[in-house]
């Protein structure tokens, strides 16, 4: 049977050297993008048929990957002339760079100081809100304290920690 969550971490663990497996056969983002998609797909329908040979399962993938990218190639125009993608375009990284980095440090240390200055008590409610998902009824169950309290509260520490931020 299937298992969709081992997929999912499959599939988030290998699908960038994939992409980029496929989008060194095919130079065209689009057509590497199905190119991957055919890949997974084969993967799903056939994982049960990999055999342990010697080989690794990333050799396994890779291989499908660029079968995958040269049978979309062939189907879509071998002889069609490819303009090659800019080098920015194949190693970008989304990730944050160093300055954004530096900005979000300094951030959290702010929130963390203006988290200081709340009651301990609110700052905890809004910890547990905020940054945890509780809801305003849990909240209020959890601490005893009526639900519009809650929301009183949470409504003024949100203006508390806006002024403070904003200094």
């Amino acid at each position: 049977m299937a298992d969709r969550a081992a997929f999912a971490r499959l599939y988030e663990r290998t699908s960038a050297k994939l992409f980029g497996v496929c989008l060194r056969v095919l130079q065209d983002r689009a057509l590497a993008e199905e190119a991957l998609q055919d890949t997974y797909l084969k993967v799903w329908n056939n994982a049960g048929k990999y055999q342990v040979n010697g080989y690794s399962p990333m050799t396994w993938l890779i291989t499908l990957a660029r079968n995958a990218a040269v049978d979309r190639r062939r189907r879509s125009g071998a002889g069609r002339v490819v303009q090659p993608l800019e080098i920015d375009d194949r190693f970008a990284d989304p990730a944050p760079g160093p300055a954004q980095q530096a900005e979000a440090r300094d951030e959290v240390q702010a929130l963390a100081l203006c988290m200081d200055e709340l009651p301990p008590d609110r700052a905890e409610m809004v910890r547990r809100a905020y940054l945890e998902g509780a809801t305003y009824a849990e909240l209020s169950e959890a601490t005893g304290v009526k639900l519009n309290t809650v929301r009183t509260w949470l409504r003024r520490s949100l203006m508390s920690l806006r002024e403070c931020l904003s200094r």
